[in-house]
């Protein structure tokens, strides 16, 4: 728990926890997980710097559709070299080995034995970073694999599903001293660095509220015969939460300086009824079909709420099931102004050309373009999702060839993923507040910011 003092033996004080449940009134919900003594905690947590490493050698695993949007990226960024790749599918390695071989690099190692042969490619000598866009389940035990194997690891999103998870990461990452970095690209996107740029200038004030999520129709996905499809409906069969919240959480978190001086205390969490799936199946498959007789768990719409440390507030929206158009929201607000994304509008006190009404983004998007940005934009031209995953890539690659610590770490990756299991826990006892697990052991009082700090504000 966030707030809870250890004993000698490092067991949690729940007397702390008493008192603040009782403040709460109707009391904070504890998992078993979060009441219980962590094994193998470090008394000093924290990953350190590793020394540089002139060309990164890297093995993928799981070369689907973002796997090879990954590797496209790394084929042209100086210093890095995919020397390994792994998945259950031997026509997904085939593919990126003959992209390897036409851009002129060796043809890397496939490996296609089975579900596990992961753990035979991160076993290689010749591997400095193992990245990871398998289905959800794998991201943890490859990523466990990969560190005891002395390697670094980036993940994409979620990094993990449970709280055990989350700690497992963070553990695995602190014994080895490797890092463990969650690829999430939606901090890199050009409106979201706009945006945090602005707050580091103090234009918004103190920031008060912020509200995120991932509203995006995959209905037809879900039901797909093939890619995601072949596994993403189960976890709408079986699981009731915020399953994907890292895209809307992930700039808001670095803007509110979470885990740096401020962090998540508490939240809620609601889901409405399911009924988005069922429908959709009726129609695309009939009535008796066995997709429309299936019983889905997940609500279609989720709601959390987020108290952090500092006083902040947090709404969070996991919305899959139902028609919309695509959003993120990206809301953020404070005591001078606020931007609300989708579309992009803003409204700064003093600043915005007319009184109380919305003001289109356009000329804060020249005038307080991100360093990052300026420097990398063409670069990131044409690559996936607008740019963002070539500059999130890229600053992978550059943070391991300087020596400097990666823009986000195991902690980030562990707490911004927990909010699936905190929100699972909170919808199944009836919306009662859940406390987040202190994962820098409250370190995050004292860590300083490494989202982007390399340049100037």
């Amino acid at each position: 728990m966030n707030d809870m003092k250890k004993n000698g033996q490092g067991k949690m004080d729940r007397r702390e926890f008493i008192k603040k449940s009782s403040i709460l009134g109707a009391g904070v919900v504890m998992s078993p997980l979060l009441a219980e003594k962590r094994k193998n905690l470090l008394t000093q947590p924290g990953v350190k710097k590793n020394p540089p490493i002139e060309n990164v050698r890297i093995g993928f695993v799981g070369v689907g559709g973002m796997g090879s949007a990954h590797c496209r990226n790394f084929l042209g960024i100086p210093g890095a070299e995919i020397r390994a790749v792994c998945d259950i599918v031997p026509e997904k390695v085939e593919r990126i080995q003959e992209l390897c071989v036409e851009a002129g690099f060796e043809k890397p190692a496939g490996y296609t034995k089975g579900k596990f042969d992961f753990k035979r490619m991160c076993e290689r000598d010749d591997l400095d970073l193992v990245i990871t866009a398998t289905p959800w389940k794998w991201h943890v035990p490859v990523a466990v694999a990969a560190m005891r194997s002395g390697k670094h690891m980036a993940i994409e999103v979620p990094a993990a599903l449970t709280l055990d998870g989350c700690w497992e990461l963070v553990e695995t990452a602190e014994k080895e001293g490797k890092y463990c970095v969650m690829l999430e690209n939606c901090c890199y996107d050009r409106s979201e660095l706009v945006v945090l740029n602005m707050v580091r200038k103090g234009l918004f004030g103190e920031l008060i509220h912020g509200a995120g999520g991932y509203l995006h129709d995959l209905r037809a996905i879900k039901f797909s015969d093939k890619g995601e499809g072949l596994w993403r409906i189960d976890h709408s069969e079986k699981r009731d939460g915020n399953l994907y919240p890292t895209h809307g959480l992930g700039p808001i978190a670095e803007c509110m300086d979470i885990n740096r001086g401020n962090n998540f205390d508490y939240m809620i969490s609601m889901s409405s009824k399911s009924r988005g799936l069922t429908e959709f199946a009726n129609k695309k498959f009939g009535k008796d079909s066995p997709q429309a007789k299936m019983k889905y768990k997940l609500g279609d719409v989720n709601v959390s709420l987020i108290k952090t440390y500092n006083g902040e507030t947090i709404t969070l929206y996991h919305d899959c099931n139902l028609p919309r158009p695509y959003s993120r929201i990206n809301m953020i607000q404070g005591t001078k102004g606020i931007f609300e994304g989708y579309p992009d509008r803003i409204y700064i006190e003093g600043l915005s050309w007319t009184d109380d009404k919305w003001e289109d983004f356009d000329r804060y998007l020249h005038d307080y373009k991100h360093p990052l940005w300026k420097e990398m934009g063409e670069s990131a031209t044409g690559a996936g999702h607008g740019g963002m995953d070539y500059l999130e890539d890229h600053r992978l690659i550059d943070a391991l060839q300087k020596g400097r610590l990666p823009d986000m770490d195991v902690y980030d990756a562990a707490l911004w993923s927990s909010i699936s299991h905190l929100s699972e826990i909170s919808v199944a006892s009836n919306g009662k507040p859940v406390a987040f697990p202190n994962f820098t052991r409250g370190a995050w009082k004292t860590n300083e910011r490494i989202f982007l700090t390399d340049y100037k504000y």
